[in-house]
C-alpha cells in the first residue's frame, strides 16, 4: 500500500534546547491544532514524555468525532522525538519532529509518513479530502511557532515527497 511522505521545516531563532521543552509539553498540542479540529486532550496533564509513552486525545475530522491514541516512539532532547497512531483517524501516521541547530537558530522539521484509511481508495481520499487537511494544519501550525518564536511563518517550507511538489506554504 501507499505511504504519502511530508516533509515541513521552519527556521526560528533561538537554539534546539530553547525551543525543544515547548513541543515536549504535550499541553501544547492543543495551541498547535486549529480550531476546527475540536480536538481535546484526554491524558491527564503533565504527561511524562518518554519512549513508550501513550498520549490520548480527540478531534472532529470533517464532523467525525474520533478518539487518537499515539505512542512516543523515539525521544533524544533536545534533537529529536517521534510519534506514531496507535488509534486514530489514518491507517498509518508516524510523525518524526527534529530541531536541528542552524545559524544561531533552529530548523524545525517535521517528518511525517502517513496512509489514510480506505484500502484501495485511500489515494483517492488522500487527493480529495487528506493531503488538503494536513496542508491546512501545518499551514496553521507554522503560524502559531513563528507567533512563539518570534520569526516569520512565511519561510516555512512543506514537501510531499510522493509527487514532488515543493516550495513555500502559501499563505
Amino acid at each position: 500500500m501507499k505511504t504519502w511522505r511530508l516533509r515541513s521545516s521552519l527556521w526560528v531563532p533561538h537554539p534546539p534546547a530553547a525551543v525543544f521543552p515547548f513541543f515536549a509539553d504535550a499541553a501544547n498540542l492543543q495551541l498547535l491544532t486549529p480550531s476546527w479540529l475540536s480536538f481535546t486532550m484526554q491524558t491527564p496533564q503533565p504527561v511524562a514524555m518518554a519512549a513508550g509513552a501513550l498520549i490520548d486525545y480527540r478531534i472532529r475530522v470533517r464532523g467525525v468525532r474520533l478518539r487518537w491514541r499515539t505512542r512516543i516512539t523515539c525521544w533524544d532532547p533536545p534533537h529529536v522525538f517521534g510519534d506514531e497512531q496507535v488509534r486514530g483517524p489514518c491507517a498509518r501516521w508516524h510523525h518524526v519532529h527534529t530541531f536541528t541547530a542552524c545559524d544561531g537558530g533552529t530548523i524545525l522539521g517535521d517528518h511525517v509518513d502517513m496512509r489514510p484509511w480506505g484500502g484501495p481508495f485511500a489515494g483517492v481520499l488522500m487527493a480529495l479530502f487528506v493531503r488538503r487537511d494536513v496542508e491546512r494544519i501545518f499551514r496553521y501550525r507554522a503560524q502559531v511557532i513563528a507567533a512563539q518564536f518570534g520569526t516569520r511563518h512565511d519561510g516555512a517550507e512543506l514537501v510531499w515527497a510522493d509527487d514532488g511538489r515543493r516550495g513555500p506554504v502559501s499563505w
